[in-house]
């Protein structure tokens, strides 16, 4: 039932922003891919876990956790947090309505419960050393799809570039690829963290009583 609650709190945050905005653009930011991500793996997971049947690969689910740990980090240490060169909190205070709830179910709702699910409702050690690296995949097409987006859109375009870290007008990419290393990192090392958490946190709850199992080889 959780995973399948978080799932709809993705589904319905995703669903506001494409009826309050452009889905070609809504779809243009990580946090969409991230939530979108959510959406299927979680909700893959609940229904797999209903039917008992055996859960996804460990390479999605905790590539998934990833992803949205780093939207929830990012949104609140570093767009939404006045102390940051790539502050946008001005922005996101004048938002209201739909886009406030959309705004606070995909930045902080599914981040936080992915985590909790992840760490309560999961089997430890399932994590591999080799997951941290392979993890940085989808970041990886991220950062290559906001590139070219941005080089073929007009320099006129108000969503050219969908992150200001990634602004080449303002940066030149040689800045941006500064960035992205940096970013690349702080993906790379969260990564290694969330295994060796996985490795030492105790499991919690009786057994047979867990929705679905990290240690067969999956979560979710």
């Amino acid at each position: 039932m959780v995973r399948g609650l978080l799932a709809l709190a993705a589904v319905v945050g995703l669903v506001i922003e494409c009826v309050e905005g452009n889905p070609l653009v809504v779809f243009s930011f990580f946090t969409i891919w991230s939530n979108a991500a959510v959406a299927v793996v979680l909700g893959l997971g609940a229904v797999r876990a209903w039917r008992r049947q055996p859960p996804l690969p460990v390479l999605w689910t905790g590539g998934v956790v990833l992803c949205i740990s780093v939207v929830g980090l990012v949104f609140h240490f570093v767009l939404d947090n006045p102390s940051s060169p790539f502050n946008q909190a001005d922005h996101f205070a004048t938002l209201s309505g739909a886009k406030a709830v959309s705004n606070q179910l995909l930045h902080t709702v599914t981040p936080i419960g992915v985590v909790l699910d992840w760490l309560l409702l999961t089997r430890p050690a399932a994590f591999h050393w080799r997951h941290a690296a392979q993890w940085l995949a989808a970041p990886g097409a991220y950062l290559a799809f906001a590139l070219i987006r941005g080089a073929l859109l007009p320099a006129t375009s108000p969503t050219r570039y969908t992150y200001p870290f990634l602004d080449v007008a303002d940066h030149g990419y040689g800045g941006v690829l500064v960035n992205a290393v940096v970013l690349g990192v702080a993906f790379y090392v969260l990564g290694l963290l969330l295994v060796t958490v996985d490795r030492f946190r105790p499991a919690v709850g009786p057994r047979e009583n867990r929705i679905s199992s990290l240690g067969a080889g999956g979560l979710k």
